[in-house]
């Protein structure tokens, strides 16, 4: 039963999300948190900020972790797999014919339409996560490391993973 759950949380999300790995992470996490109960959020917080420090897709690392801690090597198996190989299916059968109308003003329009849509899951993310920041170090601390993180990132350019290491670190230090 475990391995049809684990499956259905990762197949859904990925089949019904557009935009690629930042664009369902919100879905996984409803599942994975909300519907299934599987981890906290803080948990899918800290594997998400990890996962995001790491090389290859963010989809596939954060099944692959959800799948094992829930049920071993074969849940990670399922839920890889629930994540890869139905999206590459799905991609497969609609490449033909998008990349045959890509100069139709429909498919422009959707596009279009797609990325509000993206926008605000992600700031729905976002909001959830800075909650769950407020609640466990405090509106000061959590502040303090957006404030330090939005400088590293956008004023010197600063390598994510290091910007995830010195949070961590942060964190250890001010508040462990």
């Amino acid at each position: 039963m475990i391995h049809a759950e684990l499956f259905l949380a990762f197949f859904i999300p990925n089949i019904i999300g557009y935009g690629g790995g930042p664009a369902i992470i919100p879905l996984i996490e409803a599942e994975v948190v909300g519907r299934y109960g599987w981890m906290s959020g803080q948990e899918f917080a800290e594997i998400l900020a990890l996962g995001n420090a790491l090389p290859s897709p963010i989809a596939t690392k954060m099944a692959g972790y959800v799948g094992y801690e829930v049920a071993g090597t074969g849940g990670a198996l399922v839920a890889v797999f629930a994540t890869v190989v139905p999206s590459l299916l799905l991609m497969l059968g609609t490449l033909g014919l998008l990349y045959r109308h890509r100069d139709s003003p429909r498919v422009k329009r959707m596009s279009q339409w797609v990325r509000p849509v993206i926008a605000m899951m992600m700031a729905w993310l976002v909001a959830s996560f800075f909650m769950e920041g407020v609640d466990g170090a405090g509106l000061a601390h959590t502040l303090l490391i957006a404030a330090a993180a939005a400088i590293a990132l956008l004023r010197f350019r600063t390598h994510p993973a290091f910007v995830v290491l010195g949070a961590l670190l942060y964190g250890a230090v001010m508040l462990g």
